[in-house]
């Protein structure tokens, strides 16, 4: 039995979290070519584990450390991810909203979290850094933001767009 046209998902909180992890899974990929590239030197989950809970990697093989490190960030991406996915619809369906939630998620860490555990990238100026990790997390919002189907076929159940869609249905003229 499938959903009604139009109504939101039974659970949008998990697909927020499948998003999120890939969002933060994309990040990934884009951090190792500003590592490679030399505009960032670590990252910022590696900052919070080594600098800011050290005591959390202790118990981690240092074989398993850098797994250790992208299993708990794509994690925190899931769970934001989540969360975003917990906003009114009408304010999730912005294609902006995706974007920002991932500018406001990067200035939280920036203004709020690293200085608070203390970490070195809270401290000097790193303008070619910031604006890296900036655009790391305007691609993490466009994943967690809009789903592409919406985008692609427009709101409302994907059947709607077939053989004359709702009103086809309504007067008995969609195949089934």
């Amino acid at each position: 039995m499938g959903r009604k046209p139009n109504s939101p998902p039974r659970r949008p909180w998990a697909r927020g979290l499948a998003r999120g992890a890939v969002g933060a899974m994309t990040m990934t990929g884009m951090r190792q070519a500003e590592v490679g590239l030399g505009l960032v030197e670590r990252t910022p989950p590696e900052a919070i584990l080594r600098e800011g809970a050290p005591s959390l990697l202790g118990s981690v093989p240092e074989h398993r450390r850098k797994a250790a490190i992208e299993l708990a960030h794509w994690s925190y991406g899931a769970v934001a991810g989540a969360a975003f996915a917990l906003l009114p619809r009408g304010l999730r369906s912005s294609r902006l909203t995706g974007p920002v939630y991932g500018v406001l998620s990067w200035g939280a860490f920036e203004l709020l979290l690293a200085p608070a555990l203390g970490l070195a990238h809270a401290r000097g100026s790193r303008p070619q850094q910031r604006m890296a990790l900036m655009l790391d997390h305007v691609v993490f919002g466009l994943v967690v933001g809009a789903p592409p189907e919406v985008a692609v076929a427009g709101p409302g159940d994907p059947e709607d767009h077939e053989e004359g869609g709702e009103e086809g249905r309504r007067r008995g003229r969609h195949r089934t």
